[in-house]
């Protein structure tokens, strides 16, 4: 039986304080499909109601691959033998989250328009970036209908294929 919890926090970004704060991080165990034993999936949960421009919401894409590059710097020399800085995100998690859009207070045109906009602001993206994290888009009433698990998630990479948020998509 899998097990899933939600936990929001915020992580810092590369200037001035800046943050970027996902609607939720969605914990979620299941058993691994090709071996024994139960693996730990994390996704970064935006919830959008429409209420932002496409644009600001394909900004969101850029945001995340900021975090994901994110080193903190190093204020003053480094000690001998002291550890060199890591991207931010490592501290918490043994791989970058996935990130999940779920997409609602819109038709299912202004859905389209909404993952379209995630597809044109994933070409801004490094190859590097959009191969390790998995960004997926749904409709929130596929969402609600399916299940969490239901292939209704569409990579913003490639919209028009539909899969489960817990496949497989790295490498």
């Amino acid at each position: 039986m899998p097990a899933a919890g939600l936990d929001p926090g915020g992580l810092p970004l590369a200037r001035g304080g800046e943050a970027l704060i996902p609607d939720a991080l969605l914990y979620y165990r299941c058993q691994a499909k090709d071996r024994d034993g139960w693996s730990m999936l994390r996704a970064f949960v935006e919830v959008d109601r429409a209420t932002m421009g496409p644009e600001r919401l394909a900004a969101k894409v850029s945001a995340y691959e900021r975090l994901y590059r994110h080193v903190p710097a190093v204020v003053g020399r480094p000690r001998p033998g002291s550890e060199l800085p890591v991207e931010e995100w490592r501290r918490r998690y043994p791989v970058f989250p996935r990130v999940l859009f779920v997409l609602d207070g819109t038709g299912p045109t202004g859905i389209d328009n909404r993952i379209s906009a995630l597809h044109a602001g994933a070409k801004l993206a490094r190859a590097d970036f959009l191969r390790d994290v998995p960004m997926l888009a749904a409709p929130l009433t596929d969402v609600l209908r399916g299940g969490l698990s239901a292939p209704v998630w569409r990579p913003v990479t490639d919209p028009g294929q539909q899969v489960s948020w817990t496949d497989s998509l790295r490498g």
